[in-house]
């Protein structure tokens, strides 16, 4: 399996897309996401936007697997993601307490939206 391939496949999966699924939603068949995925053919640029979009990431990230490119391309709020690299740098627990307080905070902003409370 190629580069490419590989991070097709594991971004699938993250997105909980089997190949059926990305393949339909890229209009080609299960075959030919096979081929992208195992075999090392490189989809046409207008095939590869699609599974960019659909993946939520870069061409680029898809192409040549730069990390920070897939960071910027999926959060493209520079503070934000300074911050999420701040908080990937520390201790677990310390991690998991600051993703209960984020978790928290958003289903409070949730609830509020839902009741109309915010501006």
């Amino acid at each position: 399996m190629n580069e490419l391939g590989k991070r097709i496949q594991e971004l699938r999966k993250q997105n909980r897309l089997s190949q059926v699924e990305l393949a339909g939603k890229i209009n080609v068949s299960k075959s030919q996401m096979i081929r992208y995925e195992n075999k090392g053919v490189q989809p046409p640029a207008d095939i590869l936007n699609k599974i960019a979009e659909i993946l939520n990431t870069s061409v680029d990230y898809l192409i040549n697997g730069n990390s920070d490119e897939k960071a910027l391309a999926t959060l493209k709020d520079a503070e934000l993601l300074k911050r999420f690299k701040e908080i990937e740098n520390l201790p677990e627990r310390e991690q998991s307490v600051l993703l209960d307080v984020i978790s928290a905070y958003l289903r409070d902003f949730k609830a509020k939206q839902a009741f109309g409370l915010t501006a």
